[in-house]
């Protein structure tokens, strides 16, 4: 759990670690980013994110301003919820891991603004809310726990992990290049999906102790 780990540094790592487990996931914003760097080059990548992290933003604020006030940031409930949701995101990884590739499908509509087709991609992506509603909105109370500081140095972590990503991706596109081959890809997904897993046991263990 964040408030369980070295503080600040303890919840930047995670967050880290978890939004890289979300960032490489294939899904709506990952093709955005290659479309948008094929027209834009490597720059379409971390204006996607900022797209991305300003939709986030406001989640976090909800959540500060709301959940964080009405909620036990380390309630068995929220443990039950965010290591249930932790344990079904991560087999979904490992099963997405099987077949995921890190090209967009031929045609489909152009990226457009960049920074909108990050919003947009992320708010019109179902498993965005699914996942702030559970995963997210349970870490972030448990950060709150430790103080507001906290709480913000895992989502610094989260989205630095979305920028280094989605600006690798735009990048490594721009250039003609891979980021990495398929069975590397595969198997880094997969490796994320384990990491969902174990870290989902962990907190239904707090809920069950």
């Amino acid at each position: 759990m964040i408030t369980e780990m070295d503080g600040i540094a303890g919840a930047l790592i995670l967050g880290l670690v978890i939004g890289l487990s979300g960032a490489l996931a294939p899904g709506p914003t990952l093709v955005a980013t290659i479309r948008g760097a094929l027209s834009e080059g490597w720059a379409a990548g971390p204006k996607i994110a900022a797209g991305h992290a300003a939709l986030e933003t406001a989640v976090f604020l909800a959540v500060v301003a709301g959940l964080g006030i009405a909620a036990d940031p380390v309630g068995p409930a929220v443990a039950l919820v965010g290591g249930a949701a932790l344990v079904v995101f991560g087999t979904m990884t490992i099963r997405e891991s099987r077949k995921a590739v890190l090209e967009a499908a031929p045609g489909g509509a152009a990226a457009g603004n960049p920074y909108v087709a990050g919003a947009v991609t992320s708010a019109a992506n179902p498993y965005f809310w699914i996942w702030w509603l559970t995963i997210g909105a349970g870490l972030l109370l448990d950060g709150l726990a430790g103080g507001l500081a906290v709480a913000g140095a895992f989502m610094i972590g989260h989205w630095a992990a979305d920028f280094g990503w989605f600006g690798l991706v735009a990048a490594a596109t721009a250039g003609g290049r891979r980021v990495m081959s398929v069975g590397q890809y595969r198997l880094v997904l997969a490796a994320c999906g384990v990491f969902l897993i174990l870290f989902g046991a962990s907190y239904l263990w707090q809920a069950f102790a």
